[in-house]
């Protein structure tokens, strides 16, 4: 919600374009109330013939219209992708230190179903909606009953789509729930495809997967036909509303209020009104979709923002210092580390051991800057390390993970950290590790990309392109 301001000049261009193709579309019924009341009386072909021409003009005219709109629509959902996608993405590497709860991949998703949503046909019937008061007055112009009856049959359709929404949201929500657990749930079990096989495990995993999957289909089908129901009923209002619309006509007709040229328009005007109320209660799930996914978006904005970056750096090598740090692991009551305190000059080695779950990681993010339940100070050139700028402060620490995945692109690549490649930087620091003679060894040398190069290494091998990438 934060970016849709800045494209308030769209929407009302597209407003402006939505005006002129509702206008224009009243030219139908002009039209056929001209033939029936005029021309099949008269049996004046000439205006006949004018009527038609400038009738075939004005829709051409909607036609350049819709897809004007329609261009626009999608300038706008680019532009909204270009105003937030960078954003969303850094906050969600920002967020992914919160642990898997946070679902940080999920933000790009809902940028690309709210794009689709509001460069889609749903939106539309929000900017038509406001030319169903001008049908319906149009139809009172006609006779107050045909009015009245429109009335009638658009409440009908507003209250069946507040009945939607209603009846919809919370198995949207559900739906959505159960679908990224399922998908959180293979992506891990794919990863770890190696130890499945090797102890046997692929029967239960199947089976855990298979109860998954039938909760997720069973929430899809519950919403499926809540979906269908709604679709159907709508469909039944919109062909009796049509009968309607002609039995009242008919019956206008027969006591000679209107002509039998209005009673055809008074039906094309009708199912004309009550068409984005229609669209509307068609497009309510994909509008709660995008309403939620909104609504995550705003709230990992919100919970991650850019860091206030310092200003100039020194030009020295800084000092690393620590003051009264305690770091908490995301949903423990305890802290892993307590009133941690230590200074490091530039050039000093300092080696902290320690038995597993000590907190040893947990102090290695903490001085990173990326660890988020740290209390106290951590301070680099005598400001806080996540303050620095992310290239300059990357130029100062490394860091090499415990688990270890080689990024898309070749080994040089890799070890520059996927940046502008110094080959002289990136064969020193592989000398430094001790793995030039063995990236040598492959046929493209560093050219070799990561995903043939990682079949063929060893762990222990990731570890030294990883530590490469560290000392980079």
């Amino acid at each position: 919600t934060c970016a849709l301001p800045i494209l308030q000049k769209e929407w009302h261009y597209i407003g402006l374009w939505s005006l002129l193709i509702n206008a224009c579309l009243l030219m139908p019924s002009l039209y056929m109330l001209q033939i029936y009341d005029r021309v099949l009386i008269s049996h004046n072909a000439l205006t006949l013939l004018m009527s038609t021409l400038l009738l075939v003009a004005v829709l051409l005219g909607v036609c350049v219209a819709e897809m004007a709109r329609s261009r626009l629509l999608i300038k706008t959902g680019i532009r909204l992708d270009n105003r937030l996608s960078p954003e969303l993405l850094q906050a969600s590497f920002r967020a992914q230190s919160l642990g898997p709860q946070a679902q940080p991949a999920q933000a790009l998703n809902d940028l690309m179903q709210v794009r689709q949503f509001l460069t889609g046909q749903g939106v539309l019937a929000f900017f038509d909606a406001p030319w169903v008061v001008i049908y319906i007055g149009v139809l009172f112009f006609l006779h107050p009953l045909l009015g009245q009856l429109a009335i009638a049959c658009s409440a009908v359709l507003l209250l069946l789509a507040w009945f939607g929404h209603k009846l919809s949201s919370a198995p949207t929500r559900l739906a959505l729930q159960v679908s990224q657990q399922v998908q959180a749930d293979q992506q891990a079990k794919l990863r770890n495809a190696e130890v499945i096989q090797a102890m046997g495990m692929l029967s239960a995993v199947q089976s855990l997967w298979e109860s998954h999957h039938l909760r997720q289909m069973l929430a899809q089908q519950a919403l499926e036909n809540i979906a269908l129901r709604l679709q159907a009923f709508s469909k039944f209002l919109r062909y009796t509303q049509q009968s309607l619309s002609l039995a009242v006509g008919a019956w206008l007709v027969i006591r000679g209020d209107i002509s039998p040229g209005a009673m055809i328009v008074a039906n094309t005007l009708m199912s004309r009104a009550l068409q984005p109320l229609d669209l509307l209660v068609s497009s309510w799930r994909p509008l709660l979709a995008a309403r939620d996914a909104l609504d995550r978006m705003q709230a990992l904005l919100q919970s991650q923002p850019p860091p206030t970056l310092a200003g100039t750096p020194p030009e020295a090598a800084p000092s690393l210092v620590l003051n009264n740090v305690s770091v908490g692991v995301p949903g423990a009551r305890k802290h892993v580390l307590q009133d941690v305190s230590f200074q490091l000059a530039p050039g000093q080695l300092l080696c902290i051991m320690g038995p597993s779950g000590s907190g040893k990681s947990s102090l290695a993010r903490t001085l990173l800057g990326i660890w988020p339940q740290a209390q106290g100070d951590v301070l680099l050139g005598g400001r806080p390390v996540s303050t620095w700028a992310p290239e300059w402060r990357a130029s100062r620490l490394g860091y090499l993970a415990q688990d270890l995945e080689l990024l898309p692109g070749t080994l040089a690549q890799n070890i520059a950290r996927l940046g502008e490649v110094d080959s002289q930087k990136v064969v020193a620091a592989a000398h430094q590790v001790g793995i030039h003679e063995m990236i040598l060894r492959f046929p493209q040398g560093y050219n070799t990309h990561a995903a043939e190069a990682g079949i063929l290494l060893s762990a222990g091998q990731k570890q030294r392109l990883g530590l490469a990438r560290a000392v980079y």
